[in-house]
């Protein structure tokens, strides 16, 4: 008889829960729109929230592009307005690069060649221009100095060039992760007169209301 018992008494559970699950959702509906339509009442308004897509490998392609191809990474992010800084920064860095360098390899083919013995560089006497004919217009130490000085401004340039790179490559992926984050002028707090209506009473409520959109 026990047994009996215990079974008609966890049946009646099972059924019990089993109902209560299928009418949970329905409930839960239920109690949600009374809820809101008594805050409603109160001056308190919820606003559909839309949901935005969120890609996590975007910054990561992002940075990709910029390493392959510099800009390409601000296209991908659709900050077509920083293409034209990334080129005009790396290219005054490329060519102030090949400008020292050039320099350095004039004066230093000069000073190599004026060490072995030779007085036919491009410095020595440049027209016959010299304070004294036939003299260097340019000393072997001042050859040396301009030698270092080109040298030490072309290794400085490459550098420059290098962090202008690796700007652009960081730019890429930062700006791709804001992207994702909502910017929007609508994020603010606002506190405002409210005025409504009770739909049934026709009552006014009305008071003060606090906005706050996130």
């Amino acid at each position: 008889m026990s047994k009996a018992l215990y079974f008609l008494l966890f049946l009646f559970l099972s059924t019990a829960a089993i109902t209560a699950q299928e009418t949970k959702p329905e409930t839960l509906e239920k109690d949600s729109d009374s809820l809101k339509t008594d805050l409603k009442e109160q001056g308190i308004v919820f606003e559909e929230v839309q949901k935005r897509k969120v890609n996590p490998l975007a910054p990561s392609k992002a940075a990709f592009y910029s390493a392959v191809f510099p800009g390409l990474g601000q296209i991908y992010n659709r900050r077509y307005w920083k293409v034209p800084i990334v080129y005009a920064a790396i290219g005054t860095g490329v060519y102030a690069y090949i400008y020292n360098d050039d320099r350095y390899d004039r004066f230093r083919d000069a000073f190599k060649r004026r060490r072995a013995g030779f007085t036919d560089d491009e410095f020595y006497d440049i027209n016959n221009s010299g304070i004294i004919p036939g003299s260097p217009d340019l000393s072997d130490e001042a050859l040396q100095d301009a030698q270092e000085r080109f040298q030490r401004d072309r290794d400085l340039a490459l550098l420059i060039t290098i962090a202008l790179y690796a700007l652009n490559i960081i730019d890429a992926n930062v700006d791709s992760h804001l992207k994702q984050f909502n910017v929007d002028e609508d994020l603010s707090l606002k506190i405002q007169p409210y005025l409504d209506y009770h739909p049934i009473t026709s009552d006014p409520n009305y008071g003060m209301a606090l906005t706050i959109r996130f």
